[in-house]
This record gives C-alpha cells, sequence and structure tokens, in this order.
C-alpha cells in the first residue's frame, strides 16, 4: 500500500482528511501543515501520495510539487476556482466541498497507476555500467577460452549458474573468475 502524507495549512483540515483514509484502509505515515514538513518526510520515502490543499503555511501546491520526485503523486484537495486556470499534468485534483466517496476512489486509482509503474519498472531489463559488463565479458572470456565455447555459450552459462544460485549474473561472473 502507498504511503500517504496528509498536508493541509490548517491542522484540523488535515486530522479530519486523516481519518477518513484511516476508516477508508488508507495508510497516513505523517500529518503536515507545512511544505517543509513534507519535504523533511519524503526523505525517508522512496514513493508515496500526498494528499494536500492549494496552499500550505510555507508554500502552494505548485511549488512543493517541483520539489518532490517523480516516485510521488500529488492530489490537491481545493475550490474548483484555485485549478481551473491550470495545474501541472501530474497532479490529480478534487473539488471542496469534499465528498468521501470521491477522495477514496481518486486514491485507489493513483494507487493503482503508481503500482502499474512499478511493476513496468521492474519488468525492464536492468543496465548494466561499464564496469559490470566488463566483469562478465571477463567471465565469459575465460570461460571460452578454458571451456572452449562461443561467446553465447558462456553467456548462457553464466545465465543458469545465475538463476540456478539465486544470484545475479554479476555475482555469478564474480564467482567464476575467482574460480578459475
Amino acid at each position: 500500500m502507498a504511503n500517504i502524507i496528509v498536508a493541509f495549512s490548517k491542522p484540523e483540515d488535515a486530522k479530519s482528511i486523516k481519518n477518513i483514509l484511516l476508516r477508508n484502509g488508507f495508510p497516513v505515515i505523517a500529518v503536515c501543515t507545512s511544505g517543509a514538513q513534507v519535504l523533511s518526510q519524503l526523505d525517508d520515502l522512496n514513493s508515496g501520495i500526498i494528499v494536500c490543499g492549494y496552499r500550505l503555511t510555507d508554500m502552494l501546491y505548485s511549488e512543493l510539487h517541483d520539489c518532490m520526485s517523480l516516485e510521488f503523486s500529488m492530489l490537491m484537495i481545493s475550490s474548483p476556482s484555485k485549478w481551473s486556470a491550470g495545474t501541472p499534468e501530474q497532479v490529480v485534483c478534487l473539488p471542496m466541498p469534499l465528498k468521501v466517496h470521491d477522495l477514496v476512489g481518486t486514491l485507489e486509482m493513483i494507487v493503482q497507476a503508481q503500482e502499474r509503474r512499478r511493476k513496468k519498472l521492474r519488468q525492464q531489463p536492468k543496465q548494466r555500467d561499464e564496469k559490470e559488463r566488463a566483469i562478465i565479458n571477463q567471465a565469459k572470456a575465460l570461460l571460452m577460452e578454458r571451456n572452449n565455447m562461443t561467446e553465447e555459450e558462456a553467456h548462457r552459462y553464466i545465465q543458469k549458474c545465475s538463476m540456478d544460485s539465486g544470484t545475479n549474473m554479476l555475482e555469478t561472473a564474480q564467482m567464476v573468475i575467482s574460480l578459475m
């Protein structure tokens, strides 16, 4: 489940939103009244959702949005007149007065979108840096030289050993080098 931070300039607004979310099964990890407090919380998290108002005690939602990483989503709750002029594309807006089912449904949608994004990122092949590629290539060269394998066979051998042992290819290549 997503890490949710609730941020409103009025503490009573923040607490009532927090209570609604908790009653509907959403984990709220922090309640903040300023953007600085939110940014401090973001430093400890990898991803999450910020539910906020248009204005915090020290900044507008747009300034906060500019400071947060792409792993975080923002749900702004305010009067439509505040966001009718336009908001950043990544900010989801809900009108005041707030309907509980709109809030819950929108948060569920944001959580699902974040999960899809994370799943898509996990499915992309890992990009290796030059040093890692050099180690794997060195292990393949050793296997090719000592075992008369083609490069493709050496690669498949390292890959299979990696899968069989539950280690990644880099660790397997390092083991091959150390054994030979």
